[in-house]
């Protein structure tokens, strides 16, 4: 039985307690940490919780209830302090994307993770549903020959009011905009399902219906591959109808999540032609490929709860969040300087630190926003 702390008791904090019931015989929740105890008091009783609530996660380690993870779902700025103070308590850890507000403070979070030999895992719950794994294990199959371009498109809409909650929109508290807290969820598919990270990004940012927010609004980023391969990001919360997208245009043919096929072959003039045989191989495949019982959050907590019970690593590790996390920063380093940047960012780079690129991003802000 896995004992777990909920530290952060906000509006996601839902999924995670949701999926955690689902699994009565393998965990139970025995604690809850919120800055607002009585936030924590309503959602111990909207979810039937017997446990014991507390203001802070330092008074969480120093009670000594019966913990052995906890699931960190605050604001970002907040996530690497914690995570690594409960690492060092002997506590596995999962946090909620992004992993943390910088580079430096996730290679904290790294270092505390394998010092004390317990699990660091991130909120990446899209890699937990059917259609991605069809897009991935088809990928892998080689039906449809080499990835030659990808695109994400990570289109939201958000109104004005959504900047006015007190750490929103602030490079010190939410870390950016749409590109780190939206976007990452397609980043992390696009980081996982290629297999290897851009050696070059070139971005451009803007904030162009939100005020209130001194973070970016869009981004729009052009990513090139060492195998000379090329990709583009865009992040939004100024997109009329949504419709996030991940598009892998292949060699013999194009897979997307959402599902969508399109696969083409050459008329003698080579001109395209529809190839209805890669098209029926493809879905003849995709019957064979099992989808999974959880999916989403509930997915992520299944296979961190096995990680745990097998001491065997999560399917997305603390690496995996850093390498989000770097993609991201190279997307507002360029953004910021108006010229291409490559990766890796070294840690006497700026933007290797919190303090370095909230310096540098705000005084673009107020330069070009």
């Amino acid at each position: 039985m896995i004992h777990i702390a909920l530290i952060g008791t906000n509006s996601i904090c839902r999924l995670h307690a949701e999926g955690l019931l689902l699994f009565p015989g393998r965990c139970r929740i025995t604690a809850l940490v919120d800055i607002r105890p009585e936030n924590a008091e309503n959602f111990k009783k909207k979810y039937h919780l017997d446990c014991p609530v507390f203001s802070s996660h330092e008074e969480l380690l120093s009670s000594g209830p019966a913990v052995d993870s906890v699931h960190i779902c605050t604001p970002p700025f907040t996530h690497a302090p914690i995570a690594v103070d409960c690492m060092n308590a002997g506590k596995h850890v999962l946090v909620e994307k992004p992993m943390a507000a910088s580079l430096s403070e996730c290679d904290t979070m790294l270092e505390a993770s394998r010092k004390n030999g317990v699990l660091l895992s991130v909120i990446a719950q899209n890699r937990f549903y059917s259609e991605i794994n069809w897009v991935k294990s088809l990928i892998e199959s080689g039906l449809l020959g080499k990835i030659c371009c990808s695109h994400v498109r990570s289109y939201w809409w958000r109104g004005h009011e959504y900047y006015d909650t007190w750490w929103r929109g602030l490079w010190e508290k939410e870390g950016g905009g749409p590109t780190l807290n939206h976007a990452v969820h397609q980043i992390d598919l696009l980081n996982w399902i290629r297999g290897q990270m851009p050696s070059e990004v070139f971005s451009m940012l803007s904030n162009v219906l939100h005020d209130n927010s001194e973070v970016e609004d869009i981004s729009l980023s052009l990513l090139k591959y060492r195998d000379k391969t090329l990709g583009d990001i865009t992040g939004s919360v100024i997109h009329h109808g949504e419709g996030q997208a991940l598009i892998f245009q292949c060699e013999y043919g194009k897979i997307s999540f959402p599902w969508d096929i399109q696969a083409n072959t050459a008329k003698p003039d080579g001109f395209p032609m529809e190839n209805t045989i890669l098209k029926q191989k493809i879905n003849d495949r995709k019957r064979f490929i099992k989808p999974l019982i959880y999916e989403g959050h509930t997915g992520q907590i299944d296979n961190f709860l096995m990680a745990a019970e097998r001491g065997t690593d999560p399917l997305i590790t603390g690496i995996d969040g850093r390498n989000t996390l770097e993609l991201i920063t190279a997307i507002y380093k360029s953004g910021c300087l108006g010229q291409p940047v490559k990766l890796p960012i070294q840690p006497e780079d700026d933007f290797y630190t919190s303090h370095g690129m909230i310096q540098k991003m705000k005084a673009q802000t107020q330069n070009n926003f």
